[in-house]
């Protein structure tokens, strides 16, 4: 991103740049920014988009040989096109492409074997935008805020990230929430938070483990219950709380091995933030703990799939046992 940022405010751009990675806030932002640099505003006669799976390669080769319309620069952005997956001639025809022409792929997923992938790290620009850590969250939520007249404390900051997690296009919609809900007030509060915010299911799955833990059994069931009332599947719910285990283990098996919550964060694929918290949930748990509730709770999926248990009950089951 500071690279992109410097071509932005130099004016210089490369022929070509890949924003990847798992936040698409800051892909969708980025590529914005950069057609307005690139285009210097608006010209849309000069701007191309293309998106999914099923883009026609050669239809895009003729359009980037287009030359610009009383222009100096012709953009074309392409969305989620799956080359950097697969084989696809644009591997070979960006070190022919004009130099009026720039492109900017946005791709959910890249192998870095991939021989497009390879010629833009030759030639051009490769960004990799996946999710900020906690600080930078809360940088940016307070920004929101005051561009919408309000202020936040820090705790109840905290509170509202442990609420909305790390995605920041969901962020920006509570955000945008709180800001219509406060109204003429100025300080956003977390009764304001517990009044309009959508709490997402990963972070009910995290407070039930920490439940479980911690042996409030009554906790864990009401969580469960709360899921439930909003029609959240029984075994998707396990299903989350099976990979809650496993993502415990897995770090308990890291910090053994004096890995950095940097490295933690990349090798779990979590928010860099969260690190110190699935850290600190680990040590309620010992290996064997983990490794037990891993196979029990796989052994109810594999149960209910097969009718010979309830679903809801499944789960109980497995929260009432681990909770005791």
């Amino acid at each position: 991103m500071k690279t992109i940022k410097e071509h932005i405010k130099q004016g210089t751009f490369k022929p070509v740049y890949l924003l990847c990675g798992t936040e698409e806030y800051l892909k969708t932002l980025y590529c914005g920014k950069l057609k307005d640099a690139i285009l210097d505003g608006g010209d849309e006669m000069n701007y191309s988009r293309y998106e999914g799976r099923g883009i026609d390669a050669d239809e895009v080769i003729r359009m980037a040989e287009t030359l610009p319309f009383f222009a100096e620069r012709r953009l074309i952005a392409i969305e989620d096109s799956g080359w950097f997956k697969s084989q696809s001639p644009m591997a070979d025809y960006l070190r022919t492409m004009p130099a009026s022409t720039i492109l900017i792929f946005k791709e959910s997923e890249v192998d870095k074997r991939n021989r497009l992938y390879k010629a833009v790290k030759e030639i051009g620009c490769i960004s990799e935008m996946n999710g900020l850590d906690e600080a930078n969250l809360k940088v940016f939520a307070a920004s929101v805020l005051k561009d919408g007249g309000k202020r936040i404390t820090a705790a109840a900051t905290e509170y509202f990230l442990s609420k909305t997690g790390s995605d920041m296009n969901h962020i920006r919609n509570e955000l945008e929430k709180l800001i219509c809900y406060a109204y003429d007030r100025e300080v956003i509060t977390e009764a304001d938070i517990d009044a309009v915010c959508t709490e997402q299911i990963t972070g009910k799955i995290f407070q039930m483990t920490e439940a479980v833990a911690l042996k409030n059994q009554k906790r864990a069931l009401a969580l469960y219950y709360d899921l439930i009332a909003v029609r959240e599947r029984p075994l998707t719910i396990l299903y989350l709380l099976i990979r809650q285990f496993n993502l415990l283990l897995r770090t308990r098996d890291l910090v053994g091995h004096r890995a950095s919550n940097a490295e933690i964060a990349k090798k779990l694929s979590i928010p860099p933030y969260t690190v110190s918290k699935y850290i600190t949930q680990s040590k309620n748990f010992s290996d064997a703990r983990l490794k037990e509730a891993i196979a029990f709770g796989t052994d109810i999926e594999e149960r209910v799939k097969t009718g010979r248990m309830a679903d809801q009950i499944g789960v109980e089951l497995f929260l009432l046992r681990y909770s005791m």
